[in-house]
């Protein structure tokens, strides 16, 4: 496996990518020069425990401790703090998460707040969003639960939320609501490996203590044969209690499959909940079609080798497909 500065020094290489992902793809197929990006781009990276692929494999998440720095955190807030003016708040009925009167539903005044576009910010506000597409803490998990090759496959969406804003009425699953299976959010396991269709990576920028709201899921839903029961989803009656909200501190990070049912509770704390949720696919998924026909020039210029790599559009990785490597 060759380093990433010894691959950054070909200038071939540094020409595919300026020109961006859209580029990078038709000169993935390059046999000439040092273009051979199969070769693949170092992130330091050390493997998946054991113990953590069981917990993974027995649960649908796992919760990567002290992904940020303190630093870190505090840079992403204050990227967040200078854009304040973007938020947009899901105030109209029809953009609401949660059914009138149910216990996700908060006040039911309080709207959810959303922003993107983080990837794009100008430096040094974009630079922590960035970092995260491979990310040396988290390639490991990326690349065991997503597999070689794994790409963004949504744009990543701030979530902000003040006391007693609306949560999220649960979604996602391997089974839809009417029964059929969703292989395009499933979690399998074949031939030794874990393979998640989609994989979300929800970033933290508070603390979500005990009792706080936020992330719920239901532990182990990623295996379910029967559609989630209209009570569970709402989180009503005693099914409330299948619902586990992990407690994390700013700067974990929340790895869970999209076919695992999860939603969030209304937010509870007298300060502003806030989280950068991404989603990553397998090289040859897509869900999104975000890349579709390139990504602006303000959201890839200056980005490494290894971030340009994540943003490349779904093919094979037997077509010269550039990898980042543990």
């Amino acid at each position: 496996v060759h380093s990433a500065q010894a691959l950054v020094s070909s200038t071939s290489f540094n020409q595919v990518f300026s020109a961006g992902p859209q580029r990078a793809f038709s000169a993935g197929f390059l046999r000439s020069g040092k273009a051979h990006f199969r070769r693949g781009l170092s992130s330091s990276a050390s493997m998946m425990t054991p113990t953590e692929k069981y917990l993974f494999d027995l649960n649908g998440f796992i919760v990567v401790r002290g992904v940020l720095t303190p630093a870190q955190v505090a840079a992403a807030n204050a990227a967040i703090d200078a854009h304040q003016s973007e938020f947009k708040g899901r105030t109209d009925d029809s953009l609401r998460n949660t059914a009138k009167g149910t216990p996700f539903a908060g006040d039911g005044t309080t709207p959810r707040l959303d922003m993107g576009g983080m990837l794009g910010w100008p430096a040094p506000h974009c630079d922590v969003f960035r970092s995260i597409l491979a990310h040396p803490k988290l390639v490991p998990y990326f690349r065991e639960l997503v597999g070689e090759g794994y790409r963004m496959d949504h744009l990543p969406l701030l979530i902000a939320s003040e006391k007693g804003a609306e949560g999220f009425a649960l979604h996602g699953g391997t089974i839809d609501t009417s029964g059929n299976y969703t292989p395009y959010l499933a979690y399998h396991y074949s031939h030794g490996r874990m393979v998640n269709n989609l994989l979300a990576c929800s970033v933290q920028l508070v603390d979500h203590p005990a009792g706080s709201g936020g992330f719920v899921c239901v532990r182990g839903s990623h295996k379910a044969n029967f559609a989630t029961p209209s009570e569970l989803i709402n989180g009503e009656d005693e099914l409330e209690g299948c619902l586990y909200q992990p407690e994390t501190k700013a700067g974990d990070v929340v790895l869970f499959s999209e076919g695992t049912v999860h939603g969030a509770k209304a937010w509870n704390m007298d300060y502003q909940r806030r989280l950068v949720i991404y989603r990553f696919a397998p090289p040859t998924v897509a869900y999104a079609r975000s890349y579709y026909p390139a990504y602006p020039s303000e959201m890839t210029d200056g980005m490494t080798p290894e971030q340009l790599a994540v943003l490349e559009p779904p093919y094979n990785v037997r077509l010269d497909r550039p990898l980042v490597k543990g």
